[in-house]
């Protein structure tokens, strides 16, 4: 079940990827919603999201510990 949350997460973050006040909103969602364990895999896939998308750079700071 956890997991499939991650996966939605992702989608939704895909999805919502072009606006960054958007993105920072789902961010914040996910990091309420998801597993510490899971947030890890979160983060790397937002860095290569960033890496697309400079932009949503600053979404990162929703994932600091």
């Amino acid at each position: 079940m956890a997991r499939a949350m991650l996966d939605y997460t992702k989608t939704v973050l895909n999805k919502v990827s072009f606006d960054v006040t958007l993105f920072c909103k789902e961010v914040q969602k996910a990091v309420q919603r998801l597993l510490p364990h899971e947030l890890e895999d979160l983060k790397q896939f937002i860095l290569s999201l960033v890496q697309q998308n400079p932009e949503l750079n600053q979404s990162l700071i929703y994932l600091k510990s």
